[in-house]
């Protein structure tokens, strides 16, 4: 049975710590590197409830995307959740490994796995990294292509189709929907400090995450005052007259769970290449965005008659 260490370094192989963002501090955060790891469980977001499941299941080892830390602490005692955290995954003996921004980077990675999800190909990183070792272009999110033009709405329906989530919270789209999309950027995640490298590869929509207000409403508004000086044949920006690129506003967990389709047997693979023996493995598919009702004006329903998320609870 291989070892805590043989493990990681697996998973280094796979998603180098070298992607990382430099803010970013991702790889194992808990566990004992002697620890046998015969069990590995997946998610997005190692919450309570997520630990809770992986350790019913018996993982000795669980793999999320999302940090438990994003800032330097200086304790992790019962005082605090990510404390207890810690604590609940010590006594059980479950390791946590994370693989954020390195996982967003690498090949098979999240960033590849939501652009092939979307039926995207010519793809190509939207942020490159430069990694001759790499099996492939590596670095931050995806452009590519559809293979034929596509409605904005039935695009965004693709989208939506495609999270592997279930959330009631649906994606928001801003555009004409009969915009015909072919080239298509992605980020999986936070997305709006991207907007100028989206609009510099002539994207026709970008897909991403948590989108704010005045972000997404000055790259709308800037697309449309170009869209409508290209009507009047003044040719600015790339396109005709629909306003490039539309935004497509998925949840954020449920578009970077799409990594999971990809990492679960990819790492199964590696370690039992790397060791002789192959994990058991349990993707842990519950909707970890923090919203737990969405209420629509008009829908009829009385005060807290939201459409309920999953809270955790089975």
């Amino acid at each position: 049975m291989p070892n805590l260490n043989q493990v990681v370094g697996v998973l280094e192989t796979l998603y180098p710590l070298r992607y990382a963002e430099e803010w970013d501090a991702p790889g194992l955060i808990v566990g004992d590197l002697t620890g046998p790891v015969s069990r590995i469980a997946f998610a997005a977001d190692p919450t309570m409830a997520v630990i809770d499941e992986a350790i019913r299941w018996g993982a000795d080892l669980l793999v999320t995307h999302h940090p438990l830390f994003f800032r330097s602490v200086h304790q992790v005692s019962g005082l605090g959740a990510r404390g207890a955290i810690v604590n609940r995954l010590n006594r059980a003996g479950c390791a946590l490994w994370v693989g954020h921004t390195n996982a967003d980077c690498a090949v098979r990675g999240v960033g590849q796995a939501a652009a092939d999800g979307f039926g995207l190909v010519d793809q190509r990183p939207l942020v490159p990294v430069d990694d001759p070792q790499a099996a492939g272009p590596v670095g931050l999110g995806r452009v590519g292509r559809l293979p034929g033009p596509m409605r904005l709405d039935d695009f965004a329906r693709r989208v939506c189709d495609a999270l592997p989530i279930d959330t009631e919270l649906g994606v928001q789209v801003c555009g004409d929907p009969s915009t015909p999309v072919e080239t298509v950027a992605v980020l999986p995640g936070s997305g709006d400090s991207l907007f100028d490298e989206v609009r510099a590869t002539g994207a026709d929509v970008y897909v991403t995450s948590d989108l704010r207000h005045h972000p997404a409403t000055d790259a709308i508004e800037q697309a449309r005052y170009e869209a409508s000086m290209r009507a009047e044949g003044v040719m600015i920006g790339s396109g005709d007259a629909h306003a490039r690129p539309c935004l497509i506003n998925t949840p954020h967990s449920a578009i970077e769970s799409m990594w999971f389709r990809y990492a679960v047997g990819d790492i199964a693979d590696a370690v039992e290449r790397a060791t002789g023996e192959r994990p058991e493995t349990n993707w842990i598919r519950r909707n970890t965005d923090p919203w737990t009702m969405s209420i629509h004006a008009g829908d009829g329903k009385g005060a807290g008659d939201g459409v309920a998320a999953d809270d955790g609870e089975e």
